[in-house]
């Protein structure tokens, strides 16, 4: 299911023995534009502190539930790594985090999530993958520290989800509009798709572009560059934010700019079965869609 990502703004993140705080924001991998991590404020217990949260954690969303449940107690995350969310997120950082709750590294593999398509497939959680290989993200992992060094080479960080609100759009011809918001993918975390307000252009309407439609993206001056016209965007399927963007409407969009649609394939991937609370168990993984050029000019 796709999910407007302003809606799980303030959603509670419950622990197995409790609450354990609101989601005030998201981390995304800006390579294979991925939910990475949810930024969660704590409240009093643990003095508003924020902590970091990974999908490998969460369970089934529910549709109306404004919950998250996660797989993991309120003491593991209170002696989590104290990570300053409000400064940028080193791969050093997330080793640490993932070592400590014992999660595989996502990075380096063959799927969006390393060893499989789905967060819950690499660490067992509301996923049956006692089967499948994953390697644990330690110091010691060599193969870890050899993908990490080729990431920093390839200057690919983990973007904040509001910090790109308002960024402005243009087509391969002109100006369209502005980042409104995103779509989520609620199974595979992945980011399917910018809201774009072209209000500024074309008065009152919303139009959905993939990431894989982006040419360029310029961090430094806050610009998304696409690869389609302002012509093609206009005459293409219109966004209503009322109206479920399911599966029929999105194939009606990718035939509109005769792209594959980016779940070709799908079916040779089982889907999780909602288990929360389990211990994890273990992963397989899909390749990132397309390719962003990058402003090397700007490091997070």
């Amino acid at each position: 299911m796709l999910r407007n990502m302003n809606d799980l703004d303030g959603y509670a993140v419950n622990a197995i023995d409790g609450a354990v705080g609101k989601v005030k924001d998201f981390y995304f991998d800006d390579d294979a534009w991925a939910i990475r991590y949810l930024i969660v404020e704590t409240g009093s217990w643990l003095s508003s502190r924020k902590v970091l949260i990974s999908p490998m954690s969460i369970g089934k969303l529910e549709p109306n539930a404004k919950v998250l449940p996660v797989s993991i107690t309120r003491e593991q995350v209170k002696n989590s790594p104290n990570i300053d969310t409000d400064k940028p997120v080193s791969r050093q950082h997330e080793m640490e985090y993932l070592g400590y709750y014992n999660y595989p590294i996502y990075w380096g593999g063959a799927g969006l999530w390393g060893g499989g398509a789905y967060p819950g497939m690499v660490t067992g959680v509301g996923f049956d993958a006692a089967s499948a290989e994953y390697r644990h993200a330690r110091p010691q992992d060599e193969g870890a520290e050899s993908v990490k060094g080729q990431r920093e080479v390839h200057d690919t960080h983990l973007r904040s989800c509001k910090a790109i609100m308002t960024y402005d759009i243009e087509a391969s011809d002109g100006d369209i509009g502005h980042v409104h918001g995103l779509l989520l993918d609620d199974e595979t975390w992945a980011l399917r798709y910018l809201i774009v307000d072209t209000s500024n252009w074309w008065l009152g309407h919303k139009a959905l572009i993939a990431p894989q439609w982006i040419r360029e993206m310029r961090w430094s001056d806050k610009t998304v560059k696409l690869n389609l016209t302002r012509k093609a965007i206009k005459e293409a399927p219109q966004y209503d934010p009322a109206i479920t963007v399911n599966r029929d409407r999105e194939a009606l969009l990718y035939k509109h700019y005769d792209r594959p649609g980016y779940w070709a394939g799908e079916g040779q991937q089982q889907k999780p079965q909602s288990r929360v609370g389990e211990p994890p168990l273990a992963p397989t993984f899909r390749q990132p869609e397309g390719n962003v050029t990058r402003d090397e000019s700007h490091t997070r």
